[in-house]
């Protein structure tokens, strides 16, 4: 049985996590501000206090929110970046050796874009804590009906069928994708052993999904 942590279980990804994993194989404790009353063990944290996590295999993190949604792009830091370090030290802290983070397609610590930037100043300080796996999941648009308003999300998803027409090749990676195909990802990426540091976009994760 491997023991799985969980961050951002409440959220689109981290639901098509729950919904998708086999209890048989996996034991997941989520971690967050609101429980999910889906798993037993459930860590309620403010993921700003100090955080003491179960021992665990493997950590994933499907913490994420977006400018507009935070208010602010300081609250948004504090979310898709400060937040995961912090999970990502107290998961590391319970014996986690292999990460699994969800970021987004384009992101780039020197990116001129903040949100881009921020994802990939994220990626950048995970890869310094020095998991001897990390893998980095780099999705396009997100496909899956939200609790939260997010109007602009909401949009993109409803032309995406046809923006997806003239997304080809490369600009596949920006193509909208379900969530129950990164969530199904995510957990092929937990059989995964070897070490090292691995980034994985739309074709990449839709492989996964049926492997």
């Amino acid at each position: 049985m491997t023991d799985v942590l969980l961050a951002g279980a409440t959220g689109l990804v981290g639901q098509a996590v729950l919904d998708h994993h086999d209890p048989q194989t996996l034991t997941i404790s989520t971690v967050g501000r609101r429980a999910t009353g889906r798993v037993k063990n459930e860590v309620i944290t403010d993921l700003v206090s100090p955080i003491s996590l179960p021992p665990a295999d493997i950590a994933i993190c499907a913490l994420g929110t977006t400018i507009a949604s935070a208010g602010s792009k300081g609250a948004f830091q504090a979310v898709d970046h400060d937040a995961v370090l912090a999970f990502a030290r107290a998961a590391q802290a319970a014996g986690v050796n292999h990460f699994i983070v969800v970021t987004a397609v384009g992101a780039n610590p020197k990116a001129a874009v903040f949100y881009s930037r921020v994802k990939g100043e994220t990626e950048r300080d995970l890869e310094a804590l020095g998991f001897s796996r990390l893998d980095i999941a780099q999705p396009g648009l997100l496909l899956g009906r939200r609790t939260e308003r997010r109007p602009v999300e909401s949009l993109l998803q409803t032309v995406d069928p046809v923006m997806r027409l003239f997304m080809k090749g490369p600009m596949d990676r920006y193509a909208g994708i379900p969530t129950s195909v990164v969530g199904s990802a995510l957990l092929a990426l937990c059989k995964k052993r070897d070490a090292g540091v691995y980034r994985h976009e739309n074709r990449a994760l839709h492989r996964l999904s049926v492997s």
